[in-house]
Formats: C-alpha cells, structure tokens, sequence
C-alpha cells in the first residue's frame, strides 16, 4: 500500500481550506497557529506542491488545494461519521438548536414532517430563549438567528432575503380615514422588534420620507406578538414580508406599495468544527435544500 500523509496533516488542510485562516483553524483544531502551520507545510512537502496562494491573513486554495479538498472532504467527513457512530451509545441523533419562535412556527414546523421521514434518527431540542449566536458551543449545536450579519468565525448560510412591509390592522385601509399616503406614519405608533431596530428607517428612506418620525415606537421581541398588536389596532408593524404572507391573517393588511429591502436576513449559523458533528451536518444540509438562497 502506498504510504499516506499523516492524518494530522490532512485534517489541517481541510480546516484551513474551509476557513481560509491559520488563526481559525487552528482554534478549531486546538492548535497553536505554528503547529497547525506546521502541519498543513508538511502535506505540501510530502505531495511536493504548494496548496494555498498565501495572503495577509488569509489562505486561499490554489488550483492544486482545490482539487485535492474536493477529494480529501467527503472521505474525512466519512471518517468523522463513522468513528462517531461506532463512540455514539445510542441510535438517537440529538441537536441543540435555538431558534426564535416565529422562524420556528411559521417556517419550520410546517416542514419538520419532511425532515423527520428523512431522518428518523435526528431528534431537536428547541431552544427559543434568544441570544442563539452567542450560546454556540455552550448549550447550542447550531442557531437559526434574525441579523444584520454574522460574526466572520461562524459559519454561516443566509437563508432569505426580505422587504420590509408596513402591517396594520384592515379598518387602516377600510375605515373613515384611511392610511393612504406615507406622510400619515407621523401620526400612528410604530410596533419595531427588537432584533430588527432598523427596519423603521430603512422604509422611511425607500419612501423618501427624510426624518420624519411616527408618534410613538413600540418595542418587542416577539414577532407573534407583534403581528397580534397590530391585528388589534395597536400599532403599524414594521415587520418582513414573509412574516405577512406566512401569517395569512385576514385581519391584518399591507399598507402601502414600497419596496423596501430589509437590512435583515434569516441565517443558520454554528461553530465551524460543528459542522462535523452527524446531528449538525444532516439539519444543516436538510435546512439548506429546502430553505436556503443564493
């Protein structure tokens, strides 16, 4: 048999490959960056090529890196799995996941049939109680979390991209004096989540609105809630459209017809090693056959 690099050095590679830094990787592997340095030069000598085009803080594959990652992976992925499933003590697959609960309702339970059939084995543990990305590793395997953005040492998959739509109850549009015209926000309370404080703004600027201000604004970390307040004429909702459509509450409407892109998006996000955990790698991939977008 042909002599193989050793394991360390391949486990390296892929790591560095699939974060594209020394200093991630390494604290992914529990390495010193030197070590880990080391480790990936070592494979580089052994197949007598350089793999990376080295840069300023980052790494990134060259074409030789790129066709050996593509065919070192899936085999060390396949190797995880299997070490994993000869340790694991039970048939059980067990997933941590924190989710905010309208996500949940809305998006995934209507589809965690699909899921289950695929994947018997996989059970979740839900976790609503907020703050997904900061808990990883520390009760949560996995997060799915409403964000600007994501910390660059996550991995991370936007799952969708949004307008901002201005939900009110229908007597808005069906009274004696309806919200017709943008201007008239001045005079109503603004119903604003707490993960999304610029969704108000980025509206008002699609509208052209400059400065203008509602009467009030309304604070909440429960999108459920929000959508309720305002099918009770408490408030105008600055929410997503998908929130709208998913609802499907006849008591509530659109106002207005602005397009306004949300600053805001859907991501799944974990530890980038997570990814290598069973539980993880099948709701993630699952997640993102039936969820994601470009």
């Amino acid at each position: 048999m042909r002599r193989l690099p050793p394991l360390g050095a391949i486990e390296a590679f892929v790591q560095v490959a699939r974060l594209g830094s020394v200093k991630a990787a390494a604290e992914e592997l529990a390495l010193s960056p030197p070590a880990l340095s080391r480790r990936v030069q070592a494979l580089e000598r052994f197949i007598a090529k350089p793999l990376f085009a080295r840069r300023h803080q980052a790494m990134v594959l060259n074409g030789d890196g790129e066709r050996l990652l593509a065919g070192l992976a899936p085999v060390l992925d396949a190797l995880s799995d299997a070490v994993e499933a000869m340790t694991s003590s039970t048939d059980v697959l067990r997933l941590r996941l924190g989710i905010l609960p309208l996500f949940a309702s809305q998006r995934l339970f209507p589809r965690l049939g699909e899921l289950r059939a695929a994947h018997p084995e996989l059970h979740l543990d839900i976790d609503t109680g907020g703050h997904g990305t900061a808990r990883l590793g520390d009760g949560l395997d996995a997060a799915i979390v409403l964000a600007r953005d994501i910390d660059p040492t996550l991995y991370a998959k936007r799952l969708d991209r949004n307008q901002v739509y201005v939900i009110g109850r229908r007597s808005l549009l069906d009274g004696a004096d309806p919200i017709v015209r943008p201007e008239q926000m001045a005079s109503q309370t603004a119903l604003v989540h707490r993960d999304m404080p610029d969704t108000f703004a980025a509206w008002r600027t699609a509208a052209g609105l400059g400065e203008i201000e509602p009467a009030a604004v309304d604070l909440f970390d429960s999108g459920a809630l929000m959508l309720e307040a305002a099918a009770q004429g408490l408030g105008i909702a600055f929410m997503h459209e998908s929130h709208f459509v998913d609802a499907g509450d006849p008591r509530l409407v659109r106002l207005f017809d602005i397009e306004a892109e949300s600053p805001y998006s859907y991501w799944f996000a974990c530890r980038p090693r997570a990814l290598q955990q069973k539980p993880v790698k099948l709701f993630h991939d699952w997640l993102i056959r039936v969820l994601a977008v470009e």
